[in-house]
């Protein structure tokens, strides 16, 4: 069953759940819904990296930190296309653009992102972006523009958020999401873990997310990578079994969700990364980075796949699914 009406109490039983019977649960409804032998494969460009007027504590791309990320502005719309094309060529079937942005404004820089998102959406493949905060209109600018998906984190709990981000509030971050959802665009939402947060923050985010009127469609769950330069430099690095509880929460309350083991991912062995799948993940980037910080490399995970016996995941476009090939998946993009 569905539920959007968890309690904080219900999702917090959940969490507490001894770990090995919590993985069992959580696998078990994951088999319910989802074939556990496949895992949805993105992959993801940064069209403007750095310079980002936020205050984002864990965010090496933040204009106010020194972490040696250079300023890019906004790729030229022919090169993301080609971007695009050359992943297309490679075998991938969903292409993210992130832009290093508080919010989008409604200027020439936009215009260039929409000319992008038709570019790619005309390719055949699933468009998703991450530029910040929208409203409605812009929304909806980028829905008849043919984006398939739109990220956008809540990163933590309420209670804690002001620990981490003081330049925009949660309640932007919900309106954000209620904007793209309004679109009618595929909803990713999820957060980070290892940034000083309590347990009970974690839960807190979780719950946000899964009372949701609709529940997201994608829900990323990353272990800090600390970046030195950030407010957030010397924390150390969560335990696997962290990540089982947020991955198996996820699973267990929003159980249709593409739960996505994300940034983090790099420092975890094979046996790691085998256990998040059985807790529940089933969708990873490729590729040997994410905006700016590393990932594992399409040779890793090819062979994590062939170990485990899973192959990526169809991807769906207008109700039509096409399946990715592991020898098709390009390794840089």
């Amino acid at each position: 069953m569905i539920r959007n009406d968890w309690s904080f109490d219900e999702v917090k039983a959940i969490y507490d759940t001894p770990v090995l019977d919590l993985m069992y649960q959580a696998a078990t409804v994951h088999r319910q819904h989802h074939d556990p032998q496949e895992v949805q494969v993105c992959t993801l460009l940064s069209v403007k990296t750095g310079g980002c007027p936020e205050d984002c504590a864990y965010c090496p791309q933040a204009a106010r930190y020194h972490t040696g990320v250079k300023v890019e502005k906004l790729l030229p719309v022919q090169e993301v296309l080609d971007h695009a094309q050359r992943a297309k060529d490679a075998g991938s079937t969903r292409f993210c653009m992130g832009a290093a942005w508080r919010e989008v404004r409604d200027n020439r820089d936009f215009d260039s992102v929409l000319e992008m998102v038709k570019g790619v959406n005309t390719l055949g493949m699933e468009v998703c972006c991450t530029l910040g905060m929208l409203t409605q209109t812009q929304a909806q600018r980028l829905k008849e523009a043919g984006l398939y998906a739109y990220n956008h984190n809540l990163d933590t709990s309420e209670e804690f958020y002001d620990d981490i981000i003081t330049t925009r509030t949660y309640q932007d971050r919900i309106e954000t999401l209620a904007n793209v959802r309004g679109a009618k665009i595929s909803v990713c939402s999820g957060g980070i873990i290892g940034m000083g947060e309590t347990h009970r923050d974690r839960v807190g985010m979780l719950h946000t997310l899964a009372t949701l009127p609709q529940h997201p469609e994608s829900v990323p769950v990353n272990a800090l990578v600390a970046v030195e330069g950030t407010p957030l430099e010397d924390q150390a690095r969560v335990s696997v079994w962290e990540m089982i509880r947020m991955i198996a929460t996820a699973r267990m309350t929003m159980p249709k969700a593409m739960v996505r083991l994300s940034a983090g991912r790099v420092r975890m062995t094979t046996e790691e990364q085998a256990l998040c799948f059985l807790a529940g993940a089933n969708s990873i980037f490729a590729g040997d980075k994410l905006l700016t910080t590393p990932n594992p490399g399409t040779d890793q995970d090819q062979e994590l796949f062939q170990l485990l016996n899973i192959r990526p995941r169809a991807a769906f476009k207008n109700g039509q699914a096409a399946q990715i090939k592991w020898e098709q998946i390009p390794s840089v993009v």
